[in-house]
Parts: C-alpha cells; structure tokens; sequence
C-alpha cells in the first residue's frame, strides 16, 4: 500500500462514510487539531525521563487517536458496525481521578504561572494550549452538527490534565513554575 494515494490533490478527503468533503471543512478541521494535539502529547511522551508519565501520555495519545476516528467517521451506527472505538464519559472519569491525585503532589496556585520549567513541562504547556484550539474546533463543530457530549468534555478535561501534569512534571524534577510576575516583570 502505497502512502500517496493522489485523491487529495483538489483540496478534498473522504470522511469515513461520508464520501468527500473539502480539507478546508470544520470536521477535518477539528480531527486535525485532534491530530496535531497527539503528535505534542508525543513529543512531551519523548522528552520526559519519567517512565510513569510516558505511559500516561501515550494511554491519552491511544484516546486521542480513537478521539479523531470518532471525528472522521460522523455516522455513529457505521463507526459501531466497522468497531471503530469512541472515547466515552469513562475516559473523563479517569483524567478527573488522575488530576486529583497530581494536585495532592503539588502546592497549591498562588498566582498564574508561565509555560515553562523543564522542557518536558514546556512542551506539555504547549499541548495543553493545541488542546484547547482542538476543543474551540469541536465546539465550532457541535454547534453546526450533533456531536457526541463525551468528546467536548473529554477535550476540556484533559486541556486541565496537561496542564496539571506539566506543574508535576516540573515538581518531579525539582524545577520551580515560573510564575508570571507582571507587566512590569516584578
């Protein structure tokens, strides 16, 4: 099987049972950032040296990817009938418990902090911001189309996730937030 296929050459991709929609519309938009989302979870997932909070990046970066199947495929009977998995209200339940559980590590916010402290931080910072543009996408995109709840409240909490994960990652390290000081940096 050969990568280029050249059916997308005009500007057009085929939505799985959907036949062909433009690569400029809203839900290939939104599977995008979902896409995009993944490869900065992945990036984070290499540049950590803490075996548990690689295999936590790479559980979402699995939800992500059934995250964005779920977007290309609009017809919820044809996902079911090809098995293509879908990211539930148990995903969220999960991220909840786990964020819970990094605040217990961490001191609690006294003011706004900075994306930065480690590099594996700043990245998750970095994520955690494409998280939020792909939850804008999917909000665009539930406003137009009936979109499954799980997936815009999936997309918020784990927006929290990253961001609490990368406060732990720098805690771990024993790297202070850098905290916003300002407009006039004191």
């Amino acid at each position: 099987m050969k990568v280029y296929t050249r059916r997308g050459d005009q500007g057009e991709t085929d939505l799985f049972g959907e036949g062909r929609v433009g690569k400029d519309d809203l839900r290939v938009r939104s599977y995008g950032d979902v896409d995009e989302l993944n490869a900065c979870v992945g990036l984070y997932a290499a540049a950590t040296s803490l075996e548990e909070m690689r295999g936590l990046a790479q559980r979402v970066q699995s939800s992500l990817f059934d995250l964005g199947s779920q977007l290309a495929a609009p017809d919820a009977s044809k996902r079911a009938k090809s098995q293509i998995p879908e990211v539930g209200s148990d995903a969220i339940e999960i991220l909840e418990k786990e964020i819970d559980a990094f605040e217990e590590e961490l001191e609690p916010l006294a003011r706004f902090i900075l994306p930065g402290g480690t590099e594996a931080a700043a990245r998750l910072h970095h994520a955690r911001t494409v998280c939020r543009r792909a939850e804008r996408s999917a909000v665009a995109l539930a406003r137009r189309e009936n979109l499954e709840a799980p997936i815009l409240g999936y997309l918020n909490r784990l927006s929290d996730w990253l961001f609490v994960l990368a406060r732990l990652e720098n805690r771990r390290a024993g790297v202070d937030d850098v905290e916003w000081k300002g407009r006039e940096g004191g």
